[in-house]
């Protein structure tokens, strides 16, 4: 049915979405939600302010509508026109997956941790010991027999 052929007490009488679907539907293609809105107030012959004032809720009412779908770049058509993609993925792959990756993170700081041994550990003999001959001239004077010489 065209929007000219309903009579105004029955239009008056069907909700914005309604009247946006027979908008649509009578044009034939995607439209800006603004373009839609402002048709709708055009068929009601509400004033042109209430396009900017009431233009929020006609979102929220043309969003939670399955009857519409919104498009890339703010474009609005019938969902029936256009073919969903449906992607289901498994749940558990997703989990095995971050496990995964959760695993190979905290290997990888555990590797670059070893590397950095900026810890002498006189029990672990892979520090690295300087056996430079520059060094053999030094020697370790311990506090407590510092004090015995005095």
């Amino acid at each position: 049915m065209k929007l000219s052929e309903i009579p105004k007490e029955e239009l008056e009488l069907m909700g914005y979405d309604d009247i946006a679907a027979l908008v649509l539907q009578e044009t034939g293609k995607k439209m800006k939600l603004r373009d839609i809105f402002k048709k709708v107030c055009e068929v009601l012959e509400l004033p042109e302010e209430i396009v900017d004032e009431r233009l929020v809720d006609f979102f929220e009412l043309m969003s939670i509508n399955k009857k519409f779908i919104m498009l890339k770049n703010g474009y609005w058509d019938l969902q029936s026109k256009h073919k969903l993609d449906i992607v289901i993925e498994d749940e558990e792959d997703d989990d095995e997956d971050l496990i995964e990756d959760e695993i190979a993170e905290e290997n990888e700081i555990e590797a670059e941790a070893e590397d950095e041994d900026i810890f002498y550990d006189k029990d672990d003999e892979t520090d690295d010991v300087v056996d430079d001959d520059d060094l053999s001239d030094f020697v370790v004077i311990d506090d407590a027999e510092d004090e015995s010489n005095l």
